[in-house]
């Protein structure tokens, strides 16, 4: 035997010359390995420059000399790097951790969490990772007081995010209790650990509580502030696809610089872009929408959707079911607010059922039987959709003016609308096209227009009709915010 069989230190031999260099280089040894401190158990390419008795714990994908060498013990001696590899129960300081580790046998192991950093991962009779750093496996835990308090801490990084306790079986979740997604203290349970159902939310600045599962929550859910929430009402028959900033496509619904989106069924892609719809706080009785709690709700969001109310701005959450978020408006927001919805990071987004409601929860979606009377507060569009339609009967005079006036199913925002018109005929006796539209009002939902066309024969005057011309023939008015 020439070395030693735990440290492999080098022994003497009967008869050997210079026994000081062996009895030297031994002790060299000694001092390199009792108390071991590495300096690193990552750092995959050996120094340029080590001192003498720097020692490393080589990583796995170790370079140079380090090649080949994953957890042994790399000592650099008399100039040049000595390898030893470690046996159960050898300990080292890792310097650049202030960390205590033991080599398992199998692996290089923190013993137990020493400085003030502590470990990175622990794991109690299980496996810890990058997730969930800290992992137990046990019938119970315990956190006990040091003589007077304990509290269990759950910090989040910011209101959109999500700080809570969930409850699952076979790792599947079923009810979770916490700050998910908002500021509001929310009890939600799932029967598949994908769909939710929110039984309880209590408001952050009120502490008044809503039960959004229950049968009179179901049964009579807040009014909606948002119009055509489903994208159904379509009296500008727009196609899909671009839109320029600040031009309607859907009813109430314009594009917030330039977008690109799709209906099908009630499932919009919006493509690119934003849209936006201006709330008139004043006609759903509200004074102001300032400093107000309000909840925005949509249906089934395929990415994580960006929301702006006013000048606040928060996040829904991707996922199945009706997803929502909590926001309060600015001190600022006085008047008529903007509510805007993108895809959070840019790209297609699919989602339905856009619901706006004061408080702190959401409620079920319900679709309304006035939401066409609500839509034409701001537009309505007439299109017969085919030629020779009769719209209405009027009075022609000889300098080829028609006025007539067309009953319209709600009484416009203002009283002087902006009109356009395409393919419309005057018809006496025989069809002349209308030249121009010479000026229009609303009076309640009546809607009088004067429209311009040819003269004839001065002092005469006639009933005509007007008639479309065409199946795109058209009398669009808009009083959009």
């Amino acid at each position: 035997m020439s070395d030693t069989p735990r440290l492999g230190l080098p022994l003497l031999a009967a008869g050997q010359a210079q026994k000081h260099v062996t009895h030297n280089d031994a002790l060299m040894r000694l001092d390199a390995l009792v108390h071991l401190v590495v300096a690193s158990r990552t750092q995959a390419v050996p120094p340029a420059s080590p001192g003498e008795t720097s020692a490393y714990i080589v990583p796995a994908g170790g370079t140079g000399v380090f090649a080949g060498r994953a957890d042994d013990l790399a000592i650099f001696e008399d100039g040049a790097w000595s390898f030893l590899e470690p046996r159960p129960g050898w300990q080292a300081w890792v310097s650049d951790e202030s960390e205590h580790h033991v080599w398992t046998g199998a692996q290089w192991r923190r013993s137990q969490p020493e400085s003030s950093l502590g470990a990175a991962l622990w794991g109690v009779n299980t496996t810890a990772d990058t997730t969930s750093r800290l992992a137990v496996s046990a019938d119970a835990s315990l956190f006990s007081h040091a003589g007077t308090d304990h509290r269990l801490k759950l910090n989040k990084a910011s209101a959109a995010r999500t700080a809570s306790l969930l409850f699952q079986d076979a790792f599947s979740g079923r009810a979770e209790i916490g700050l998910a997604g908002d500021d509001q203290l929310r009890i939600k349970v799932s029967a598949d650990g994908t769909n939710w159902t929110e039984a309880l939310v209590v408001d952050r600045t009120s502490g008044l509580v809503s039960l959004p599962a229950s049968a009179w929550a179901r049964d009579v859910p807040k009014p909606n502030l948002l119009i055509n929430g489903d994208f159904q009402i379509n009296q500008r028959a727009f196609a899909g696809g671009a839109l320029a900033s600040g031009v309607y496509g859907y009813d109430r619904w314009k594009a917030s610089g330039a977008s690109s989106m799709t209906l099908a069924g009630d499932v919009l892609t919006l493509a690119s872009g934003e849209i936006a719809q201006v709330v008139e706080r004043a006609f759903w009785g509200c004074a102001s929408l300032a400093s107000t709690v309000v909840t925005l709700s949509v249906e089934a969001p395929s990415q994580d959707l960006a929301v702006a109310i006013g000048s606040a701005t928060g996040t829904i959450p991707a996922g199945a079911g009706r997803r929502s978020v909590t926001l309060t408006t600015g001190a600022g927001d006085t008047g008529n607010i903007t509510v805007k919805l993108a895809r959070s990071g840019g790209g297609t987004v699919n989602f339905s059922r856009v619901k706006l409601e004061l408080g702190a929860a959401a409620t079920p979606w319900q679709g309304r039987a006035e939401e066409t009377w609500l839509a034409a507060r701001y537009c309505h569009a007439i299109r017969p959709g085919a030629a020779g339609v009769r719209l209405a009967a009027g009075q022609l005079v000889d300098t080829g003016d028609l006025s007539v006036t067309l009953p319209i199913p709600a009484p416009m925002r203002v009283a002087n609308p902006a009109v356009t018109l395409s393919g419309l005929n005057r018809r006496i006796f025989a069809e002349t096209a209308l030249t121009s539209l010479v000026s229009s009002s609303v009076h309640g939902a009546v809607l009088s227009l004067v429209f311009g066309s040819p003269s004839f024969t001065a002092g005469t005057s006639f009933p005509a009709l007007l008639v479309t011309a065409g199946s795109s023939s058209h009398i669009t008015v808009d009083a959009e915010l």
